[in-house]
């Protein structure tokens, strides 16, 4: 994870530092071993680093979860070492966001993303999806915004609301395994 870490923080100071991280993804995510370099997962946000110019996110994904629409306000690379990614891509109009596309990613892609993007994630599957998402600035100090999952209605980004629904998608999880 050092290593990752230290690969990251590399190249986020390339000329091309999108294209860098990009390859540092794919060259962890080709082992098939990232897992094994990890902390042990909680289903959530798991901050591995986290500075001003980079934050490195192992995300964990519960069964059947959709985190409503968000953006980032920065560029992003994901890399799926476990399960199944599925992306809904919007764009802003005036009453709130349309539908832009989507993309599947599944274990071992890599996807990158620019910081105009706006999406939300599901995990489709019916076990936990592994996933590092890395930022290419401090993913916790920016003021950027989460849309309604029903109403599409624009609001400031809030992580403690990020954190419960996690938890209530695991709870969820859980309850339906005993």
């Amino acid at each position: 994870m050092d290593n990752l870490v230290a690969q990251c923080s590399e190249a986020i100071a390339d000329p091309d530092p999108i294209g860098a991280v990009r390859d540092v993804l794919r060259r962890a995510v080709s082992t098939g071993r990232l897992a094994e370099s990890l902390p042990p997962p909680e289903p959530g946000l798991n901050v591995l680093f986290n500075d001003a110019d980079l934050t490195i996110l192992n995300v964990v994904w519960p069964p059947n979860f959709t985190l409503f629409p968000h953006n980032h306000l920065m560029w992003a690379g994901l890399c799926i070492y476990g399960g199944r990614e599925d992306n809904t891509f919007f764009r802003r109009q005036d009453d709130g966001l349309a539908l832009s596309g989507g993309k599947e990613l599944f274990e071992g892609d890599v996807q990158m993303l620019g910081a105009d993007v706006i999406h939300s994630v599901r995990n489709p599957g019916s076990s936990h999806t592994g996933a590092i998402h890395v930022y290419g600035g401090d993913f916790f100090a920016v003021e950027r915004s989460q849309w309604d999952a029903e109403t599409l209605k624009e609001q400031p980004y809030d992580i403690n609301s990020v954190n419960r629904a996690f938890a209530s998608a695991e709870q969820a999880f859980t309850s339906k395994q005993r």
